[in-house]
């Protein structure tokens, strides 16, 4: 099959980070099921991937997003059959989605929305995923339009994440629902999702609140530039307010949560693949509902930008675009 891979990682993106390889079919074994990839989406962790992890041998193959069709099973294999058109995002610590074909564990695997192309539909797992832990797992926010009202801030709140992430969190709690964004079709993006209020990230977090008359934070979710924010953040979220974030801040002071005995709350979607919990089969179930959601026109595809085919050249146009920390929506490629 054909693969794009890299020998050795590169820090500085360069025409030589991937290259066309071929590889053995891989085999589907337990669990396993054997998918041909239709599409993919490029993610922040695939730059990270790409610039700090060498192989150990031979090739690394990366890609955490895809959608694509059941072409064998593992003896294991309860939920799909071959011919079963399907969405996920993977496990990292696995061959990634930049290949024809990629074996993945059918518990962190959902079928992919019918209302969507496979283009749509590879926007949204690793995403997805992310925010629904976050909000229903991490800081463990109670579903339903007839919970106790609750405010939540979303730094970053126009990125892949922070795009599906504002439409859960309107859609299916009773949240007010306010995102960040610095750029104007940053801003004009998010109130197209629905947020209540939009903020700039670049100014001071809590003179906003105060101009805008909007009360503390119970919860804050910040996706980018933590260690940046984190002193706004302490002065716009409520006294015993929940503090989650998925980045990886160079420095982080905890003990500044302390006075106002914020919890703290990290999310890392890998974590169920990459430990085999007993609950891994919760991101085939919250993929499963999200493609309901998707179908009957709750939540929308969160798609920024079609890159064309999946070759070297796009995928290294998806990581620069990434890299240059710029991007509105997920960086999507179709098709070898």
């Amino acid at each position: 099959m054909k693969a794009i891979g890299y020998q050795a990682a590169t820090k500085t993106l360069s025409e030589d980070s991937f290259e066309i390889i071929e590889l053995p079919t891989p085999t589907a074994q337990g669990h396993d099921l054997l998918v041909a990839v239709n599409a993919i989406s490029v993610n922040p962790v695939d730059t990270k991937i790409r610039a700090n992890v060498s192989p150990e041998h031979g090739h690394k193959v990366i890609g955490w997003d895809a959608v694509g069709i059941v072409k064998a099973v593992g003896d294991k294999v309860s939920l799909f059959d071959v011919g079963d058109r399907v969405y996920y995002a993977g496990d990292l610590t696995r061959s990634g989605s930049n290949a024809q074909l990629q074996l993945v564990d059918e518990r962190i695997v959902g079928r992919a929305p019918a209302s969507l192309s496979d283009a749509e539909a590879a926007a949204l797992p690793l995403t997805s995923i992310t925010a629904w832990e976050l909000l229903f797992d991490r800081l463990q926010i109670v579903k339903g339009h007839n919970a106790k009202p609750a405010s939540l801030l979303v730094i970053g709140a126009a990125g892949g994440v922070g795009s599906i992430l504002v439409q859960l969190a309107k859609q299916l709690t009773n949240l007010t629902v306010v995102g960040t964004a610095s750029r104007a079709d940053s801003v004009k993006w998010l109130n197209e999702l629905g947020v209540d209020q939009v903020l700039d990230h670049s100014q001071s977090l809590e003179a906003q609140r105060t101009e805008h008359n909007l009360a503390e934070f119970d919860y804050v979710i910040s996706l980018t530039h933590t260690d940046q924010h984190l002193d706004e953040i302490i002065k716009v979220i409520k006294p015993q307010g929940k503090l989650a974030l998925i980045d990886d801040p160079a420095s982080f002071d905890i003990l500044k949560l302390k006075r106002k005995s914020i919890s703290l709350h990290w999310e890392f979607m890998y974590t169920r693949s990459m430990f085999q919990t007993e609950d891994m089969i919760a991101q085939h179930q919250l993929l499963t509902e999200l493609a309901a959601l998707v179908d009957n026109g709750t939540i929308k595809t969160t798609l920024g930008q079609h890159l064309g085919k999946i070759n070297v050249e796009n995928l290294l146009k998806a990581h620069e675009i990434l890299e240059s920390h710029q991007s509105r929506g997920k960086l999507v490629l179709e098709g070898f």
